[in-house]
């Protein structure tokens, strides 16, 4: 019964690896029949082969492009993670100041960045640290929002009997609040770090920024303007392949936090 269990697990592993990869080998196969059987010019709609020779042969300019924006998508990330914590931490200690400025992280969130990241960068001489802070305020909101309904979302027996046993509102926070607040909040870090990808590049965008410390939004817009689609193309796949690997960092760290005590993060016994 164990050794079938554990197949089960096992099985149940492999198929979360393989049935995405077998949807990515049919889409691209079907690209590159579309792209041949059509004769469709490059500079329209390259073929994924094209795609990955241009990735091969430009590596070394889109590969640093990539770790520019990189680092500023993980200094975002961290910073947002950090302040809305924070913030949450601090709404969480009264519901009338909760109620006085959660309204405000709403407003923030659903104000474009593309119409304030201009003023931002106005208003900050320093480019880098402009993008930084565009990026960090798209993701941080999913964040506040969920770290928020974790703390408040703690058993109502549990919170009784902490009282009961005149807990104190520290112990309380630390012991029963914050384990409650861990899969929301890393459900929320899950947005977030995709977020911070896209704040970056969009904020990339709106700066227009060149040359050597260039990132890759604008590697994508000077392909764009070449009509160098292949190499646009690959620029977008990096970006792609980029939030996934941010997206899997995180739920990685989840599973290391709450593996062995949150049924979220329990291993399936089944198919």
């Amino acid at each position: 019964m164990e050794r079938r269990t554990e197949w089960r697990a096992h099985r149940h592993r492999l198929l979360q690896v393989l049935a995405p990869l077998a949807v990515a080998v049919i889409v691209l196969c079907a690209w590159q029949a579309f792209v041949e059987l059509s004769d469709m010019p490059p500079y329209i709609v390259p073929s994924p082969a094209r795609v990955a020779l241009t990735l091969v042969g430009d590596r070394t300019l889109l590969l640093d492009s990539l770790a520019v924006t990189m680092e500023i998508a993980l200094v975002a990330l961290a910073l947002a993670t950090v302040i809305g914590v924070a913030i949450a931490l601090v709404f969480v200690q009264s519901r009338w100041i909760e109620m006085s400025l959660f309204p405000y992280a709403v407003l923030l969130q659903v104000t474009p960045i593309v119409a304030i990241a201009p003023l931002i960068i106005i208003w900050v001489h320093d480019t880098r640290i402009a993008l930084i802070l565009c990026a960090t305020v798209v993701a941080i909101f999913p964040i506040i929002s969920n770290t928020t309904l974790g703390l408040r979302s703690v058993d109502a027996g549990l919170l009784n009997l902490f009282r009961l046993e005149r807990a104190t509102r520290w112990q309380t926070l630390w012991r029963l609040r914050v384990p409650s607040a861990l899969p929301y909040f890393f459900g929320g870090l899950r947005i977030a770090s995709g977020l911070a990808l896209i704040g970056a590049v969009v904020a990339e965008f709106v700066a227009g920024t060149g040359g050597q410390g260039a990132g890759l939004a604008y590697q994508i817009l000077l392909a764009g303007i070449q009509l160098n689609i292949p190499r646009l193309f690959a620029a977008l796949a990096l970006i792609a392949l980029a939030g996934v690997a941010m997206f899997g960092a995180t739920v990685a760290l989840s599973r290391l936090a709450l593996a062995r005590w949150h049924e979220s993060e329990l291993k399936p016994d089944g198919g």
